[in-house]
């Protein structure tokens, strides 16, 4: 068997990875809080993108210093079936063995399609019900043993926090809970673990926070002033050309379709959000050396 058949080393390296999530430095909570300094490289939805995610790997530079930073989120469900079956996991045991490789460096953020497979709620891309087709994949892949590696895959997840901040003021999350889902919001769910009632709808706090779409600025501005934030970096919504600005401090990226884009930005002094939309790369213009591995 080769290592992304056997169950035994899968669970073994999904495992490691939500250990070094648990225990990293700057963790408090649910969130994770970096100092001000050195560079980050955030991006927007991934799905199953194993050539976008090699140049994301490449761009991130992580190997050049401890302050390099990649910020990662919605990783599995991608529209390319094999057989009419999802094989993402296999895009989550890359962020895993990255993870291992740069522990405190490698930041996987809790999205609504790992979210979906951790509590089995139905989700779709378009080609049916996303958690099915992966389970399917996994049934296919592992046998006996897939059991064991959804509990290991679950262990990763749980194990994911919601947000990144860093003392500069920048929050990276895969989204925002909806301005009339407010009431129900705990806006200290950052600062404390979660617990299994935040996972699920209507009203768990971690479910509202990575399935909203319809924020609005006065709740936004609530929120950053209440977590100490000038620059959001979200997901979970369609940006045509990969970048959208949808309020003065709220950016949408995209990763994982052919106007896919990442962006660099600085920790020592976060850039507005208009200057930042200007510093977006487009993963189309990133060369991959002739000999970098998947």
């Amino acid at each position: 068997m080769t290592g992304e058949r056997d169950p035994q080393h899968v669970c073994a390296r999904f495992h490691a990875a939500a250990e070094i999530l648990r225990h990293q430095s700057g963790r408090s909570g649910s969130h994770v809080r970096l100092p001000a300094r050195g560079r980050i490289l955030v991006t927007g939805d991934l799905h199953d993108n194993p050539e976008h995610f090699r140049k994301i790997v490449h761009a991130a530079g992580l190997d050049a210093g401890s302050d390099r930073h990649v910020v990662l989120h919605e990783l599995i469900h991608g529209e390319h079936l094999v057989n009419g079956m999802d094989f993402s996991y296999r895009m989550l045991l890359k962020v895993a063995d990255l993870l291992v490789m740069h522990p405190g460096q490698v930041h996987p953020l809790l999205a609504n399609h790992e979210l979906s497979q951790l509590t089995g709620k139905g989700i779709s891309k378009g080609a049916g019900n996303s958690v099915e087709l992966f389970n399917e994949a996994l049934d296919w892949t592992f046998g006996d043993g897939a059991q064991e590696v959804v509990e290991a895959m679950n262990d990763f997840f749980r194990a994911m926090p919601l947000a990144l901040r860093s003392e500069s003021g920048l929050l990276c999350a895969h989204s925002l809970p909806n301005e009339r889902a407010m009431a129900s919001f705990d806006q200290d769910v950052l600062d404390r673990e979660l617990t299994e009632e935040d996972y699920h709808s209507p009203s768990g706090s971690a479910y509202l926070m990575t399935w909203g779409r319809s924020y609005r600025e006065g709740q936004v501005d609530e929120l950053a002033a209440r977590w100490g934030v000038r620059l959001f970096c979200l997901g979970h919504q369609y940006a045509e050309t990969g970048v959208d600005l949808r309020l003065p401090n709220v950016l949408i990226l995209n990763s994982d379709h052919e106007r896919a884009v990442v962006l660099p930005l600085p920790l020592e002094e976060l850039p507005s959000a208009e200057e930042a939309m200007m510093s977006v790369m487009p993963l189309s213009a990133i060369a991959l050396p002739e000999t970098s591995a998947s």
